[in-house]
């Protein structure tokens, strides 16, 4: 029998309040709260909300036969805390079907897996824990942040006792290889791997509504021959995609709702496919080799690498300032200083100083504050200077 792994990444920057020079030394206030909250309840009305509703339906009339998981990051949750408890209260009650798994990830969706070892195992400590209070599970399987991965990475999270991490099935990686098995590390070899099928995760998150596709119009019964003319042999097809792509990537008017309640039936109907949680994968699959990654690469983007956040001197002069500061935020130890250098370290404010607007620009447009990547370079900057002051104050 083979098996659909659904996982879903559920995050919400707190997005930055336009922060001018004069600002700096006089307002330590650094997000804008009306936009925050605007956001996450337009998101919530018309994705989490409805999405929730119809997969507690699917658990409802399916039972064991449909699960899912999600990576919720620690930002997100605390925006659901602040802006929409009716939001946390729908996560709750599908995980408490026992259907549903939680992953982990770096508390504040940040790149500290890149540079600060002692950071990245900080946050996800913070995660855990958070994950633990708000939902009463504590998560088995590691995924980073926008699925940043090497070699490296994958034996940091190995070393802190997670049986396996989610990852992209990069094509550069891969080779001749099929994403649809499972794999482990190279270096420890006791961290298993989920490879993301990113062809057939594209065609839903990306492709759903445009009418230029070749193979628009997506139906369920199109989508299940896909997957039923991949190779017997092949065990698992790993489906990861943005939650957003439920009524907000994709409008409701695109369908996309019709889709996700029909397919499960036609799924059971016309082919041998089941659906896994992560761990039930693993539980179940012996991986078939080892995956070598020597450089990072993550989910964004037609190259697959980390160009979206870091690469051009906006990003890697943000990024580097930033990172410099953490002996100097330890050393002063304050809730606040640390709360502000967690959510300054979310990935988003660098991933808006892209300058790649070829044929992803589309995509680094969504929810984007700024009109270009020099405003949001500046912004961070005048931002991190008040910081910076502050970490000097005695």
């Amino acid at each position: 029998m083979r098996t659909i792994c659904f996982y879903f990444q559920v995050h919400q920057p707190f997005r930055l309040k336009k922060y001018r020079f004069f600002d700096i030394g006089n307002d330590h206030h650094y997000f804008n709260d009306f936009e925050n909250k605007s956001i996450m309840r337009k998101v919530a009305e018309k994705c989490y909300l409805p999405t929730n509703q119809t997969f507690l339906d699917l658990i409802n009339e399916y039972g064991d036969k449909v699960k899912i998981a999600y990576s919720i990051s620690g930002v997100a949750i605390d925006q659901f805390e602040m802006y929409a408890p009716d939001v946390l209260e729908s996560f709750k009650k599908l995980v408490a079907t026992g259907k549903v798994e939680i992953l982990s990830e770096t508390y504040s969706h940040s790149l500290s897996s890149l540079v600060n070892r002692e950071e990245f195992e900080r946050q996800i400590k913070m995660h855990r824990d958070k994950v633990m209070e708000v939902f009463g599970v504590e998560p088995q399987i590691f995924r980073n942040t926008e699925l940043i991965y090497s070699d490296q990475i994958g034996e940091y999270i190995a070393d802190l006792g997670y049986k396996a991490m989610i990852i992209e099935g990069a094509k550069h990686v891969l080779g001749w290889k099929s994403p649809n098995y499972l794999y482990c590390n190279a270096i420890n070899p006791k961290l298993k791997l989920l490879l993301k099928n990113f062809k057939l995760s594209d065609d839903i998150a990306f492709r759903f509504s445009n009418q230029a596709w070749e193979d628009f119009p997506l139906t369920t019964e199109k989508f299940v021959s896909w997957l039923n003319a991949i190779d017997p042999k092949e065990e698992t097809v790993n489906l990861f995609m943005d939650y957003e792509t439920f009524g907000e990537h994709q409008w409701e008017e695109t369908g996309i709702f019709n889709f996700l309640r029909a397919l499960p039936n036609e799924l059971f109907k016309n082919s041998n496919f089941t659906f896994s949680t992560p761990s039930d994968v693993i539980k179940s699959t012996e991986p078939v080799g080892a995956i070598h990654v020597p450089h990072p690469i993550s989910w964004a983007d037609e190259e697959r690498d980390l160009t979206a956040w870091l690469g051009n001197e906006l990003q890697d002069e943000a990024f580097g300032k930033l990172y410099e500061l953490y002996d100097a935020v330890k050393k002063k130890n304050d809730p606040q200083i640390w709360k502000d250098w967690l959510y300054l370290q979310t990935s988003d404010h660098f991933y808006y100083m892209c300058t790649k607007w070829f044929s992803d620009g589309d995509v680094h447009k969504y929810f984007n504050p700024y009109d270009s990547p020099y405003e949001a370079f500046v912004n961070f900057m005048n931002v991190l200077s008040d910081f910076i002051i502050r970490l000097e104050e005695k």
